[in-house]
């Protein structure tokens, strides 16, 4: 699996460089965000921009990734979703439990005032 990581101080940015998030994919994905997990990401961005193509089980590691996040009181965004992609996570229902935010920029922002919201919060 291709990917690159962006560790900053509060979130940790996914790219992931494939066009398809299949089942040979998709454990190796859930074990990377598993893993950014334990090392204290509890905010994770993850940018679909070359993805064309998830299958159920690729779906699968995008809910573990906001699982992961929400039980580690972070947030979990998806970015760079394409028009396959964004068909696939509408008729599986997906919309209101995801994070999905047009571009990496606005994620960042959006991490950003969720963290804020957070440590105002107490």
């Amino acid at each position: 699996m291709k990917l690159t990581l962006d560790k900053k101080d509060r979130l940790c940015h996914v790219k992931l460089h494939e066009e398809k998030l299949l089942s040979t994919l998709a454990p190796q994905l859930k074990s990377e965000l598993v893993y950014l997990n334990t090392e204290g990401y509890r905010n994770i961005i993850l940018d679909l921009t070359d993805v064309v193509y998830i299958d159920s089980s690729g779906l699968s590691a995008l809910l573990v990734g906001n699982r992961l996040c929400k039980e580690s009181n972070g947030t979990f965004v998806l970015t760079g979703l394409g028009t396959q992609v964004s068909k696939l996570i509408k008729i599986s229902q997906l919309e209101p439990i995801l994070n999905i935010v047009p571009t990496v920029t606005e994620s960042v922002d959006y991490v950003m005032m969720e963290e804020l919201d957070r440590d105002l919060r107490g």
